[in-house]
């Protein structure tokens, strides 16, 4: 039995190496965005301004300010809601411009017949 690949691949060592070249740099590429990502600070507002949280790229909380005007000591369940949504959305941030900057990498390496594999 005969195996057709797609045009483009198996055109020999020559493409082979290419694509090893392509994938290194993609990789080498990927690790020092990884590294700049896990530098950036971002910052956060919850509850119409009254809980800012500042995260990194390494999702680690670096700082929590509370304006005193929310601090109700009869209403502590509003403050600890007002946490969490914030703690919540600075992650989520996180996660979208990790998403965002790699596929900047990724979405423009292809495998020649092999479209969107990475």
């Amino acid at each position: 039995m005969k195996v057709r690949l797609p045009k483009g691949i198996g055109g020999g060592p020559q493409d082979l190496n290419s694509m090893l070249k392509q994938a290194q740099k993609m990789q080498e590429t990927m690790e020092a965005l990884t590294a700049e990502l896990e530098q950036r600070e971002y910052e956060i507002s919850a509850g119409g301004g009254v809980v800012t949280v500042k995260i990194n790229g390494k999702n680690e909380i670096q700082h929590i300010e509370i304006k005193p005007e929310i601090i109700d000591p009869d209403d502590i369940e509003t403050l600890q809601d007002i946490l969490v949504a914030a703690v919540n959305e600075a992650i989520k941030k996180v996660a979208e411009a990790r998403e965002t900057e790699m596929a900047k990498v990724t979405g423009s390496f292809n495998l020649p017949g092999l479209p969107g594999m990475f």
